[in-house]
């Protein structure tokens, strides 16, 4: 019976390799993400020289300059779900299989790659998905046409929720 119990915890204990699965997909999908962010600032850098080309009217420099913006914005959001998808794995990898020895040992290494708990994890990726939806407010902030003084005030109201939603992750992190 003992044998047969041994084995059985042996099995559990193992089983926790299947996390391997979650890790090595989070890495590709983390390293696609940024290869395509990456591309669009290349494309993005490409229609920031045209934007400065002469002989453009000014409606177009208009319309060019707001899509410029946007792109920038689009890119900083796919870096950060990238950076999300990172610490995911990482976090992944370190509750479920090891530590990261490089990472403990570092002197350049960074506490928000170092995870301790599963609170811990949620935490750091809590304020990097925090950011992802501050970076979206921006971008529909900036294509939001202002037709009547509601639309104004609705978006100084987003706003104020984006800056409270930043004073309450703050003020969660100075109590630890």
């Amino acid at each position: 019976m003992k044998k047969l119990e041994t084995a059985f915890e042996n099995f559990l204990w193992n089983s926790r390799f299947v996390v391997l699965i979650a890790v090595v997909s989070s890495l590709f999908i983390a390293f696609a993400v940024f290869y395509v962010a990456t591309v669009d600032a290349f494309y993005t850098i490409y229609h920031a020289v045209e934007y400065g080309m002469p002989g453009l009217e000014k409606a177009e420099k208009m319309a060019m300059r707001a899509s410029i913006i946007t792109h920038v914005v689009e890119i900083v959001d796919g870096y950060l779900l990238a950076t999300v998808l990172l610490i995911f794995a990482l976090g992944l990898y370190e509750l479920f299989i090891s530590k990261i020895d490089l990472a403990e040992n570092s002197e350049k290494s960074s506490n928000v790659l170092l995870i301790h708990s599963l609170d811990d994890l949620k935490n750091r990726l809590a304020k990097v998905i925090l950011m992802i939806l501050i970076v979206r407010f921006f971008e529909y902030a900036i294509g939001m046409k202002f037709s009547t003084p509601l639309d104004l005030l609705m978006l100084s109201g987003g706003i104020a929720l984006v800056g409270l939603a930043l004073y309450l992750s703050h003020a969660a992190d100075s109590k630890h």
